[in-house]
């Protein structure tokens, strides 16, 4: 689900970019247990992926694929969104 969306900006390239903040929430199950997994993420998205993004609502549940790497100043990670679907 996105939950926060920042302004549509332009790399120096002039790529268009969205900032993104991704919620995950769900129920697991372990060590015999029931266990609500909850969990927000850094995004960022690229090309006509960040444009459509960009106007999309917050709260919608969508499914994202992409990978995860280092933020650039090292702290935490950031999931880069190659593609998503409506859920």
């Amino acid at each position: 689900m996105v939950v926060q969306v920042q302004s549509l900006r332009y790399t120096p390239a002039g790529i268009p970019a969205v900032n993104l903040v991704l919620e995950h929430e769900s129920q697991v199950v372990e060590m015999d247990t029931p266990r609500q997994v909850k969990l927000q993420l850094r995004a960022v998205a690229f090309g006509a992926q960040a444009e459509i993004l960009s106007r999309q609502g917050l709260d919608a549940a969508c499914e994202f694929h992409g990978f995860m790497t280092n933020a650039r100043n090292g702290k935490g990670v950031v999931f880069h969104i190659q593609d998503f679907s409506k859920t």
